[in-house]
């Protein structure tokens, strides 16, 4: 009982370390990835897609209640057609604004600067003012990018009659921001919306207090209005002056359908005129007055002026301020969503969590079909939580979540292609390697299939390798070896130690045999383990197979001697044997691969030829041996100076090749040139002697100097003479 408890403990330990080695590739794949992401969304990259996300969001977002307390009265392209006047006569904004008032609206705004009299009747007007103390009009005021752009407020209007329009554009042109105060001068402005809903919320007892949450924040009735920072959401740096909220844009049904954006009721300056506008449209509702006439060019872009696809539309300045108001008014009454965005720890964590999802999904799900499904299925996911969050107010990473999915999935696509090729590359090598031995040999993967299976063994079995080749013990033995078989296999997959067990045999003639079976565990350059098996039959033959595995094993180590010498003379043909750098040889394969690479791909590649200045002297004052430990620190520097990718060699004596690969620009070489001139040149102390050596370098670059090898060695050689006669000590390019 205790030793079956034991066997259970230690195959859960080798799962559970089987499961965490996997889950370290997902996490270094996802970590690395969400890392490279948050970097670009932190430099700005990401910042318009992230809002054109959010501008879907907005127009795919269900219509709302029509908005029923505010109206509009437009100023047309038709009545300023029979005024014929802009700006309009103060006398005809004073009969519009007497109208209005008879019906008692809760708040009249005029969206109209009126910082001038416009004769006739402005006395009318000013008296029109003092006779409504629910009129706000409106005044632009000077901000640090346009100090001298200022429009007074109307005369005749006292401050607390008086809100400010700077409206706040993001970098696409778009508005989806909304500035609520504003200090000037030690100075609090309240903008022009903002002072029209608190009228309107003051008639229902709502007045703005200090936020129980966070007394900075201002709260009116049920809403929090949380202050908008430089980074909110997809923003990077941007301009945060003043009590900025993000506009969460209502949404209300149009209320007329034939004309694009007409979410709010609007009526026409002329029909308020001649007393054809319904009393109900105006009791206790907001009124709006301002333009809607292209000629004055008075348009806004936002979230919903432009789609997928087509041409985005604006809406009047007027309709961003009905918005505007919408907003704040339903957020106080009814606590309708306002845009919020997540602290940055839980959206760095968010952004991880889809770059995780993409590795393990397609790391865990090897079949083709079903990780093409499951990634629709994690983007639809995706955009649905990011859709679903929006609903109610908060407003997560979408297009960094899309790309950390995506980026983590291609990566381990590419790897998971990686591995399959490296094991296929095994079992070819595999096949061919124990073919040649006459033990019977299988190899079987994690899933305990036979994947690889030499003749000797099929002839043993008795069956085809065809139909053995993904098959397991179960398919042909009976059930009490094949238990015994899968308990070995278990155990050298536990404990990854080559272990050899004497077992019962039973081929397809029903013979049985007994055997000896040494198992093993390998592993692939890919990460791909697999068990191989040598069988010896010992019922009959044990004598021999003894002999067979003495055999074996000399064989094993006389390859690997013969590897060893081979892999000693390969160095010793492609390296320098005083520097350790690559030689001439090694060189001109190099280059010719380098040149069909970047043909390949449409890259440059850049060539240095470089010669010591005054070595000679050098060899010839100091000795030989001084020399080559010169040349050896000039080699040691020459490889600090350079990339991983790019290669050095000494062609002779004391000159040296560079070759660039995949450089952006031809400076590039010139950067790296001045890199290894200061490298050379610095002082080299030798048994006490400060030896000072500089170098010649010419330059040729591909394909601007040539198109094969030949021709831009022998360039980049000409223009290395010619830095020496320019007086060394410099790079020339050809």
């Amino acid at each position: 009982m205790n030793q079956q408890l034991g066997k259970r403990f230690i195959s859960l330990i080798f799962g559970l370390k089987q499961s965490l080695s996997r889950e370290h590739k997902e996490l270094m794949t996802a970590a690395g990835v969400a890392v490279c992401v948050l970097f670009l969304r932190s430099i700005g990259l990401l910042q318009s897609l992230e809002l054109a996300g959010l501008d879907q969001f907005f127009r795919l977002r269900p219509d709302e209640s029509p908005e029923e307390r505010i109206t509009i009265v437009v100023i047309d392209e038709a009545y300023l057609d029979r005024v014929g006047s802009w700006p309009i006569p103060d006398r005809n904004i004073a009969e519009l604004l007497q109208k209005l008032n008879v019906h008692k609206p809760r708040a009249i705004g005029l969206d109209i600067y009126r910082n001038l009299p416009v004769e006739p009747g402005n006395e009318e007007l000013r008296n029109a003012y003092k006779s409504m103390p629910n009129l706000i009009g409106i005044e632009l005021l000077a901000n640090e990018k346009n100090k001298n752009l200022t429009v007074s407020p109307p005369l005749g209007l006292n401050k607390n009659q008086v809100g400010f329009n700077n409206v706040l554009y993001d970098l696409d042109g778009k508005v989806r921001r909304s500035l609520l105060y504003w200090h000037v001068e030690d100075k609090v402005h309240e903008s022009f919306a903002l002072k029209l809903a608190l009228l309107y919320l003051k008639s229902k007892g709502i007045t703005p207090t200090q936020a129980k949450s966070n007394p900075e924040y201002l709260q009116l009735g049920k809403a929090v209005f949380t202050r908008f920072e430089v980074n909110d959401g997809a923003y990077v740096g941007a301009d945060a002056r003043g009590y900025q909220i993000l506009s969460n844009f209502p949404k209300p049904k149009s209320q007329n359908p034939s004309v694009e954006f007409s979410h709010f009721r609007q009526v026409s300056i002329s029909d308020v005129l001649a007393d054809k506008v319904q009393e109900n449209l105006i009791k206790d509702r907001v009124i709006l007055i301002g333009s809607t006439a292209p000629s004055l060019q008075d348009f806004v872009f936002i979230p919903y002026s432009s789609g997928l696809m087509g041409t985005a539309k604006p809406v009047a300045g007027i309709q961003l301020q009905a918005y505007f108001i919408s907003e704040l008014i339903s957020a106080a009454l009814e606590g309708r969503p306002l845009l919020k965005v997540w602290p940055e720890l839980l959206e760095y964590l968010w952004i991880f969590v889809w770059s995780y999802v993409g590795a393990v999904t397609t790391w865990r799900i090897r079949d083709s079909t079903k990780s093409f499904l499951s990634i629709l299925v994690c983007c639809f996911v995706l955009v649905l939580s990011g859709y679903a969050a929006f609903l109610y107010g908060w407003w997560i990473p979408l297009i960094p979540g899309l790309f950390t999915f995506a980026i983590s999935a291609i990566w381990m696509t590419s790897h998971i292609a990686h591995m399959q090729e490296e094991w296929k590359r095994s079992k070819e090598f595999l096949h061919h390697v124990i073919n040649t031995i006459p033990d019977p040999i299988f190899v079987k993967n994690e899933q305990h299939q036979w994947i690889v299976l030499n003749e000797a063994y099929c002839r043993f079995i008795g069956y085809p390798n065809k139909l053995l080749i993904e098959k397991s013990d179960y398919d042909f033995f009976p059930k009490h070896e094949a238990d015994v078989f899968r308990q070995q296999d278990e155990l050298v997959f536990r404990t990854q130690q080559a272990h050899e067990h004497e077992e019962e045999f039973t081929n397809a003639d029903g013979q049985t045999h007994q055997i000896a079976t040494k198992r093993s565990l390998h592993k692939d350059s890919a990460g791909n383990f697999f068990l191989v098996g040598v069988i010896r039959d010992i019922t009959q033959r044990k004598l021999m197979e003894e002999e067979l595995k003495r055999t074996a094993a000399e064989l094993f180590r006389s390859n690997n001697e013969l590897k060893l010498k081979e892999d000693h003379l390969r160095y010793l043909a492609y390296h320098d044997p005083l520097t350790g750098l690559s030689n001439r040889k090694f060189f001109a394969e190099q280059l010719y691969e380098s040149l069909h690479w970047a043909q390949h791909h449409n890259l440059l590649l850049g060539l240095l030829f470089i010669d010591l200045d005054g070595f000679k002297q050098v060899n010839d004052t100091l000795g030989h041996e001084m020399g080559d430990r010169l040349l050896m620190t000039i080699a040691g520097r020459l490889s600090n100076s350079l990339r991983a990718s790019d290669t050095v060699s000494r062609l002779g004596g004391d000159e040296f090749t560079v070759i660039l690969r995949a450089i952006p620009n031809v400076q590039v070489a010139a950067k790296v040139a001045e890199k290894i001139l200061s490298s050379i040149t610095r002082p080299i102390v030798l048994d006490g002697y400060a030896i000072r050596v500089s170098a010649s370098i010419g330059i040729s670059v591909y394909p601007y100097n040539s198109q094969d090898s030949e021709t831009l060695m022998k360039q980049a050689d000409a223009a290395m003479y010619r830095a020496k006669r320019l007086g060394k000590n410099r790079y020339e390019f050809a």
